[in-house]
């Protein structure tokens, strides 16, 4: 059954304290850049001056794209179902920063095209062997999109009942760049050249045919922003489905969402058509070098913590930027203040200015 989301600006009555402590730290106030509006993001949404981040959690939904079948990727199906099995074994790029930060990752079949046999670090939310082709038809019915919703949903209150507040969202689907592309480009209302990329490393001939394919697509659909339910269902992964439906249910909880690339952004850009006040519970952790990701971005007049080129989605961007995260926390938990170190506060700033 679908879960209808209700998620409400986090109460600003304690933006002024949060505020006052963060510029009385023994610093030029804004010093530490965007550490600072991180710090004032979380506190805000934990309604405290003292937030923690607990238990991060990394969830990498698994899907398969009808679409990856006519031509927009240079990797076959397959491959989709053999990085999962990747995943489980510990050798992907996510699984080395994950162990890296100590964060624990969870991957979960959202509707890969192969039957997983059972493993602690899987979890089994199949709705379908992939969606349809969109080039013909809708890529999932409206009763499987808000069955992926409500299963991403149902996956966070678990993991928020755990005890975690905090979590990474990442994705693997070979052909969801070209599913995320449609996406972007009706709910952005943007040209199709502006949103579609490469995705796996396609070139100049097979980025002009995904072009034209895409260009095919969504004139035979020709949906407009106005139906966002709509527009996930005929151009949606059950990957991004589930992903946007672990979002709302995340911010409706109340947890962090560390927004990863292209992929990732444009379930959050679902997510956002829905329930615009999600963005304050996002941080959007990078800017992709995947095509698009930056005019996304802009779309939502977001700014991203980093900007390396990366263009491999599983997360891992997110997870580079929780360290981040972490410190804008740690600083506005941590750090003296000007009166506890005794520290005069008006000498400090005419110093750090020259003057």
């Amino acid at each position: 059954m679908f879960m209808n989301f209700n998620i409400t600006q986090p109460d600003r009555a304690i933006k002024d304290m949060l505020l006052r402590k963060i510029n009385q730290k023994t610093k030029p106030i804004g010093a530490l850049g965007l550490l600072e509006s991180i710090a004032l993001q979380v506190g805000l949404v934990q309604q405290t001056l003292s937030p923690r981040l607990i238990n991060p959690t990394i969830l990498v939904f698994a899907g398969d794209h009808g679409i990856a079948n006519a031509g927009v990727s240079p990797y076959p199906q397959a491959v989709t179902a053999q990085m999962v099995y990747n995943f489980l074994q510990g050798g992907a790029a996510i699984n080395v920063f994950a162990r890296q930060n100590n964060m624990r990752l969870r991957v979960v079949d959202a509707g890969v095209n192969h039957d997983f046999v059972t493993h602690p670090d899987l979890t089994h939310a199949k709705i379908g062997y992939g969606t349809a082709n969109f080039l013909k038809q809708t890529a999932m019915t409206m009763a499987q999109c808000e069955q992926a919703l409500s299963a991403g949903a149902a996956l966070v209150r678990e993991e928020v009942a755990s005890g975690t507040n905090v979590f990474v969202f990442g994705e693997m689907g070979i052909g969801n760049t070209s599913s995320a592309s449609c996406l972007m480009r009706v709910l952005c209302d943007l040209s199709i050249e502006q949103c579609v990329g490469r995705g796996t490393g396609m070139d100049d001939v097979g980025l002009a045919q995904k072009q034209a394919i895409l260009s095919e697509a969504l004139h035979f659909h020709q949906l407009d922003a106005n139906k966002p339910m709509q527009v996930l269902a005929t151009f949606g992964g059950f990957e991004i489905a589930m992903m946007a439906g672990a979002m709302l249910g995340a911010a409706e909880q109340g947890a962090i969402l560390l927004v990863d690339g292209f992929i990732a952004t444009t379930a959050l850009l679902f997510a956002y058509k829905l329930q615009p006040d999600i963005l304050a519970y996002a941080v959007f952790t990078h800017c992709s070098g995947e095509a698009g990701h930056r005019k996304l971005l802009e779309c939502l007049n977001v700014k991203p913590l980093l900007d390396m080129g990366l263009r491999l989605g599983e997360g891992t961007g997110a997870v580079l930027a929780y360290p981040l995260v972490l410190a804008a926390v740690n600083f506005l938990n941590e750090m003296a203040s000007f009166e506890s170190a005794g520290v005069s506060e008006a000498k400090l700033k005419t110093e750090s200015t020259g003057e």
